[in-house]
């Protein structure tokens, strides 16, 4: 073969190559998130993309991201769940509890992967930790088991405090155990624990007045993300809330 035949046969295949590898259609990852974005956690977003680039995932070159975001509307999350599957994603990455069940319910057979801060088997998502026997799996940071703990510190921050609020979505997956574990362990400090109901913006300032009334001297949240997104337990809007109902006339440590 001559060289320029060579030549042109080799150009020719690259060619070919490229137009082929261009062709093949890219994979879809589906985001199901009940917070807001960006994700209130440390390195949020970033992290999830440098994740993806070490393991040689690239928006834009060999992936693409479809994302819902709920700010905290769960009655959102089965028609984005849906949304997400009717794109023939190739998994689902759901950042919390609501997510997790709205993306089990619209799906058997796409891989579902949980970031969440209650235990799976607990709260009825999967199984078994080991075993889920199912199309979910996924990291847990076991937060609700850590409202023991939580409220040991505070006892040893606040010793004379004997009123507890908790701020709470009733909503929430996980809102009874968790709130069940707190009161467990306010009882054994003999504490009382005033659990504050919160299912919208509209019911804090209720919620803070309330605290005012019971002469709270201690404030816990639980990690929702109707409470976490649009900043609405920030420091901006609780003092706000602090502001109004006379913050001077009690002390309040938020843990």
């Amino acid at each position: 073969m001559r060289r320029r035949d060579f030549i042109t046969l080799i150009s020719g295949a690259t060619a070919w190559i490229s137009v082929g590898r261009a062709q093949e259609p890219r994979r879809v990852i589906g985001i199901l998130s009940g917070f807001s974005k960006p994700l209130p956690f440390p390195g949020g977003m970033a992290a999830f993309h440098q994740g993806l680039n070490e393991t040689g995932f690239v928006e834009g070159k060999n992936i693409s991201i479809a994302s819902r975001w709920a700010d905290g509307h769960y009655d959102r999350l089965p028609s984005f769940a849906v949304e997400l599957v009717g794109q023939n994603v190739s998994v689902i990455w759901v950042t919390d509890v609501p997510s997790a069940f709205a993306a089990k319910a619209a799906t058997k057979s796409i891989p579902i992967v949980f970031t969440i801060g209650a235990d799976p088997v607990k709260i009825g998502l999967v199984k078994s930790l080991s075993r889920p026997n199912s199309n979910l799996t996924g990291m847990s940071i076991f937060h609700s088991i850590l409202g023991q703990k939580r409220v040991e510190l505070l006892h040893e921050l606040l010793p004379t405090v004997n009123t507890i609020a908790l701020l709470a979505n009733p909503d929430h997956p996980s809102f009874q155990p968790d709130v069940l574990d707190i009161q467990a362990a306010t009882a054994a400090l003999k504490e009382r624990l005033e659990v504050l109901a919160v299912s919208g913006e509209s019911d804090l300032e209720a919620a803070f007045a309330t605290m005012a009334q019971r002469r709270v001297g201690a404030l816990m949240s639980e990690p929702d993300p109707l409470l976490m997104s649009n900043g609405l337990l920030s420091w901006q809007p609780a003092m706000r809330y602090l502001r109004c109902i006379r913050p001077e006339c009690f002390p309040i440590v938020v843990v």
